[in-house]
Formats: structure tokens, sequence, C-alpha cells
């Protein structure tokens, strides 16, 4: 059973993982607000690392971000939790691995792994909650300009890109939880007499 359950939270964290890195990668965090627009033949969205743009006939220009120290300062701190994050799952996949009891790596005693998957499981549930701090802050951004009647810019909406971030950062925060609470202290010893 808590085999199993450890299995199932380190696939999930690996999944996680995986979509975190997709997540982050994303250029659809925001996509141009077509509700002010009288034609729907071109596109605009943004991500975290370029903005791009399509037209109807299928051709898509992206640029990146020119300056780094130009950007606001809400899009360079969602940048370094989003690296933070996938830093931290990608340590906790490695500390994960070592601690599944499923796995054996020369003569490790069953308490240290417990406290390694432990520790992965708790590395996995932080990694979650830096993605959706990252992804929450930047979605609280695009909807306070999107419903500012002073903001004199485009009007961007919720991208596909947020809706994947806060999905992952569900699964990793799951599949640390199922890592933590797989790991069952022994029963202590009473002293001998």
């Amino acid at each position: 059973m808590l085999v199993g359950l450890q299995v199932v939270g380190f696939v999930l964290g690996l999944v996680s993982w995986c979509l975190q890195s997709s997540c982050t990668s994303s250029q659809t965090w925001k996509v141009k607000s077509q509700a002010e627009s009288v034609t729907t033949s071109s596109w605009q969205f943004e991500g975290l690392w370029m903005s791009c743009a399509a037209t109807s006939t299928g051709s898509v220009q992206c640029s990146r971000f020119k300056t780094v120290l130009g950007l606001p300062a809400h899009l360079q701190a969602c940048r370094a939790l989003m690296i933070l994050s996938l830093l931290l799952g990608l340590a906790s996949i490695v500390v994960s691995v070592l601690g599944l009891k499923c796995t054996k790596l020369g003569s490790t005693s069953e308490q240290v792994k417990g406290q390694m998957a432990l520790s992965g499981g708790v590395m996995f549930i932080l990694s979650g909650v830096l993605t959706l701090t990252a992804v929450s802050w930047y979605a609280a951004g695009v909807i306070q300009d999107f419903y500012d009647p002073l903001y004199s810019g485009a009007r961007f909406e919720l991208g596909s890109g947020l809706y994947l971030g806060w999905a992952t950062s569900c699964l990793a925060i799951l599949g640390g939880c199922l890592l933590c609470c797989s790991c069952r202290r022994s029963p202590s010893t009473p002293p001998a007499r």
C-alpha cells in the first residue's frame, strides 16, 4: 500500500515538473482581449520571455523582451519564481527516487529512505507553491490592468499558460502530499529496563 502511494506521488510530481517546464516556456500567459476589437484577424499574446503576434493567415512573429532591467518587477519576480520552482522540482525528483521503497541503492536503511521520500515530498510541495505564487501573481496583474479604467495600453485576458500553471501546481502539491503521507514513523521501541 505505501509503495503504491509513493509511486503515485512520485509520478504526479514528475508529471508536474514536465508541465512546469512547459508552462515556464509558454508564450500564452496573457492573450489580447478581443472584446474591444472590431476584427479578429490578428492575435497578440505574451509569456514570461517573449511577445508574439499571429494573423489569420497562420503567420506568427515572436520577439524576445529586449531588456531584463526594463521589465516590470512582477514579471521579473515571476520568472525567478518559475526558475526556482523548476530547480526545486528537479532536486525533489532526484531525492524522491532515492527514497522510494521500490528502489535499491546500496544498503540504505528504511528509516533513511523514508526521510528521503519525506524530503522529496516537501520539496514537491514547495515547488508547487512557488508555481502557484508566480501564476497567481501574474494573473492578478492581468486582471488589474483589464479592469483599470485609467489603463491606456492594450487589454489582455488570462491565457492558457496560466491555467496550465495552476493545474501543474495542484499536481505538484498533491504528489508531494502523497509522498509525505507514505512515510510513516516506525513505532518507537520502549527503553530497556
